[in-house]
């Protein structure tokens, strides 16, 4: 069962009613070839299986074990079952993921026709000199993040401003020796309440809003309609990624949203543009074939 299905030995031994940790151990070092692995030496630096390698693959860094940061590249066609891990790379040094990847032949690495990635400079690095002929497509989901977490940056910023007044009026009240009363809002939040209970709002768009979330959407709009702007540029960037099936519309599109993003003004979407701008070409490449590093 540890061989074919995606099963720890803690649960294992639970369910067996064994020590699930000495069950590991043996495993590891009687039932398994773990010590007869020909990566073992290294292993903890880098794997690779050559193998696995196939013409639409995904790069993209993952946080394992105590927040270490690995690089991991992996065959789209496997959709994250056997087969799927092609390299793993401890850290995002570009150099070091390149040399691991050079061993994998010349004739196979050409074969890769396309990659999903995220926008960094090293992850472009590394896609353009081992798979040279491959069309590098930026995530997706990545690009709607930029803009998800810029509406949260402006929704923190108002946070702050209202701990502040809070703390104004609580000093004055010291001051005056009265007992501080906060304003209580239409659906029972104070201002601060309001601007922290609306995090996860922002994140959905309206249609699948609670009762309760349109209620507090409308106050918070009310009060900060920068904020709706805000949230309806983020959520205007993700229906041009659902709706839109042609590269040359996405083209027209994503100008008009860009156009948009500049006559708002906002400082946090500044960064935003400034990547979109910058992977213009890489993020069109989407509309091709419609890839991600979650697919």
């Amino acid at each position: 069962m540890l061989d074919t299905k995606p099963v720890s030995c803690k649960s294992l031994g639970d369910y067996f009613c064994v020590d699930g940790k000495q069950l590991e151990e043996q495993y590891r070092d009687h039932l398994s070839n773990f010590h007869s692995w020909t990566q073992l030496d290294y292993a903890q630096d880098w794997i690779l299986f050559q193998d696995n390698i196939g013409p639409n693959l995904s790069i993209d860094e993952t946080a394992l074990s105590q927040g270490e940061l690995y690089t991991i590249i992996t065959n789209k066609e496997a959709k994250g079952k056997k087969g799927a891990l092609i390299a793993m790379v401890k850290g995002t040094d570009s150099e070091k993921v390149k040399e691991v990847l050079r061993q994998i032949p010349d004739w196979k690495r050409n074969k890769v026709k396309e990659v999903t990635l995220d926008m960094a400079a090293s992850m472009e690095n590394i896609v353009k000199y081992s798979f040279p002929k491959a069309t590098l497509v930026t995530d997706r989901f990545h690009v709607q993040k930029l803009a998800y977490d810029a509406v949260q940056e402006m929704r923190i910023q108002y946070r702050w401003e209202a701990i502040e007044q809070e703390n104004k009026e609580i000093e004055l009240s010291k001051e005056l020796r009265k007992k501080y009363i906060p304003d209580i809002l239409g659906n029972g939040d104070t201002l601060k309440q309001l601007l922290a209970r609306s995090r996860y709002l922002l994140f959905k768009h309206k249609s699948t809003w609670t009762p309760t979330q349109i209620h507090r959407a409308e106050i918070l709009f009310r009060r900060y309609p920068s904020l709706e702007q805000a949230y309806n540029l983020s959520i205007q960037l993700g229906q041009i990624y659902q709706t839109t099936k042609d590269k040359g519309i996405a083209f027209t599109r994503l100008a008009q949203w860009y156009d948009k993003v500049e006559k708002a003004g906002f400082k946090s979407f500044s960064t935003v543009a400034r990547s979109i701008q910058g992977h213009y070409l890489t993020i069109l490449n989407y509309f091709d074939n419609r890839s991600t590093n979650a697919s």
